[in-house]
């Protein structure tokens, strides 16, 4: 009569404005922080998870989640091994390591911003020996003249130096 899902569910779990939690979270998916997290929030690493706090949320704990978007109140350390998106009303006290981040004009991060070096980046690459050389910018040249035109230059000028002392005397 009733089939059983083998697979969880995929969803969204919602903390509501009127809902404060107190005690670290688990979570799988996406996690919507419109109210108060007292605690730390935990995603497996590597998995698509999101979790969002939005302009009325606070989170006073740590976030480990590949996927963080903040635009309200972050009081602890965010380390996201995907992305960080901190938009215009976030908040963050604390500090945020991050694989690729995003901070948009309003944003205020109060603490370190540290690149996370995974195993398939560039600063695994980098490390390993295998990094290309980038050739050091050369400082722009002087515009240089054919010969001739100097010539006409000079002669040029001669005859305004010239006109200049025929009119004074």
């Amino acid at each position: 009569m009733f089939k059983k899902n083998k697979r969880a569910e995929s969803g969204i779990t919602l903390i509501e404005a009127n809902c404060e939690i107190t005690g670290d979270l688990h979570f799988s998916d996406q996690l919507q922080v419109n109210g108060l997290v007292n605690g730390n929030i935990y995603a497996k690493p590597g998995s698509k998870a999101t979790v969002t706090v939005s302009q009325k949320g606070q989170v006073s704990g740590e976030i480990r989640v590949p996927n963080v978007v903040v635009n309200g109140k972050v009081m602890g350390d965010i380390r996201a091994d995907e992305h960080v998106e901190l938009a215009a009303k976030a908040e963050v006290k604390g500090n945020i390591y991050y694989n690729s981040i995003e901070m948009v004009k309003g944003s205020r991060a109060e603490g370190q911003i540290v690149l996370i070096e995974d195993s398939e980046g560039e600063a695994a690459k980098q490390s390993q020996g295998n990094e290309q050389e980038v050739a050091e910018p050369k400082p722009p040249r002087a515009v240089e003249k054919p010969e001739e035109e100097m010539t006409l230059a000079r002669s040029a000028a001669a005859k305004v130096k010239s006109a200049v002392r025929n009119k004074s005397a």
